[in-house]
């Protein structure tokens, strides 16, 4: 990657372009190239941790205090009001929560990422990636603090952690890659339409509810027919929404399922499944990334 600076007659600070011949194949220079603004990137995410809990008197509590104030929701509508059985019910709804805020968050932040820094993007040079990619760290930090607060309570309902915690470090990768791909993406698409974000929010909206975070996959049945064609329900939204696929994957190590006693394995092949199409959504979103970043300081 390469790029040049345009010294300015009146004195002030050169602004820079890129040199749209580069090729985004060089993996090799772009790696280094992130690697030498790593500092650059942890300033981001602190900057962006600040700003968000600025004049704030619980600070970073909030992303703990979040969770729990709709776990309660939850659990007073659906354990208490709706008689629902689904055992331990605070936990079920902790695994789909703090996953799910932490992708909502990271998805709404990364999509501004680059308008909410165009003096930045337009003045100084640096990699752009790094704008999606500090908005999904500081909302990676909200999420490690909230997974303190779950394993608090699964050792308090007297689940704790078992063996099969250790698949949650895949999920979260898998998770992280997902995410990222969809910032870069939609990201992007900001700088040229900013209705994206009205989009978004509508769209955020629907797939809350078509996640499995408050209710069971298994809730639907084994089958279900719509015109005279029966599928799996559980099945076809894990398929077509892989936050479902995600989600399900925390609550099976950490809560179990919903016929289980308690925690079980992942089934590999599904968490496959699903980390193949993260990573096809990664190289999709960076691709459009790429084809559209040197055209972000004529936009902005």
């Amino acid at each position: 990657m390469s790029y040049q600076s345009r010294p300015r007659a009146d004195g002030e600070t050169p602004t820079y372009t890129y040199n749209a011949d580069r090729s985004w194949g060089d993996w090799r220079t772009k790696l280094h190239e992130l690697w030498h603004y790593r500092y650059l990137l942890r300033n981001l995410v602190s900057r962006d941790l600040k700003a968000r809990y600025k004049n704030s008197v619980l600070g970073i509590l909030w992303s703990i205090l979040n969770p729990l104030f709709l776990m309660l929701v939850f659990t007073i509508l659906f354990s208490v009001l709706a008689n629902n059985q689904i055992r331990d019910y605070p936990i079920f709804v902790l695994t789909g929560l703090i996953p799910w805020n932490f992708f909502s968050g990271s998805l709404t932040s990364g999509t501004v990422s680059i308008t909410g820094n165009s003096g930045l993007v337009k003045k100084v040079y640096f990699p752009r990636e790094l704008l999606p990619t500090a908005a999904l760290l500081s909302n990676l930090v909200n999420f490690m603090f909230a997974f303190l607060v779950l394993v608090v309570f699964l050792y308090i309902f007297g689940i704790g952690l078992t063996v099969h915690a250790l698949w949650v470090p895949l999920i979260l990768i898998t998770q992280l890659i997902f995410t990222l791909g969809l910032a870069l993406l939609l990201g992007s698409l900001t700088v040229f339409y900013r209705d994206v974000l009205m989009i978004l929010e509508v769209v955020m909206l629907a797939w809350f509810f078509l996640t499995p975070v408050f209710y069971s996959l298994e809730m639907f049945g084994s089958t279900a027919t719509v015109l005279g064609y029966t599928f799996y329900p559980a099945q076809l939204l894990r398929w077509l929404n892989p936050m479902a696929s995600i989600i399900d994957g925390y609550r099976t190590v950490l809560w179990g399922t919903y016929d289980s006693g308690g925690p079980v394995s992942m089934y590999p092949p599904y968490l496959l499944r699903t980390f193949v199409t993260s990573v096809i959504v990664f190289i999709l979103g960076y691709a459009v990334f790429n084809r559209l970043n040197p055209l972000f300081g004529e936009k902005l």
